[in-house]
């Protein structure tokens, strides 16, 4: 599972049990996504979840990275059987509305944020996958 941790909404994404391709699953409005991974971590199985670290272009962190960090350590003592895995996220939004317009999407849905939130999750997700699948080669 891969999450684009934004201050009003994120996006989530979750692959394939073989772990080869990842795909979008929601996005949720943030104050929601305790009860939603609750709801969901509870049905299904899931050894990792990525979150998307950013920072600035100076190498600072960003102003989510701290919210980030603080959503780690409320599930990390709920779930305490997953991996949580900080993965440089930088650009993932700017890949996302390129994805979404040579998708060819209609104007209206390439201004749609939340799919931006859940196509950059789904990149972070699959960058992911593949980096951990070429260091395991």
């Amino acid at each position: 599972m891969a999450i684009d941790y934004g201050k009003k909404r994120t996006g989530i994404a979750v692959s394939d049990p073989l772990q080869i391709i990842a795909t979008g699953l929601d996005t949720i409005a943030t104050p929601k996504l305790m009860e939603f991974l609750d709801e969901y971590l509870n049905k299904e199985e899931v050894s990792h979840i990525v979150f998307g670290d950013s920072a600035n272009y100076d190498g600072t962190p960003s102003h989510v990275s701290d919210l980030v960090r603080s959503c780690i350590k409320k599930l990390e003592k709920k779930y305490t059987d997953i991996e949580y895995v900080l993965f440089d996220e930088h650009l993932t939004s700017i890949r996302a509305k390129q994805a979404i317009l040579q998708s060819g999407a209609k104007k209206k849905k390439r201004r749609d944020k939340s799919l931006v939130d859940k196509v950059s999750a789904i990149i972070i997700l699959q960058d992911y996958l593949e980096q951990t699948k070429y260091n395991k080669l």
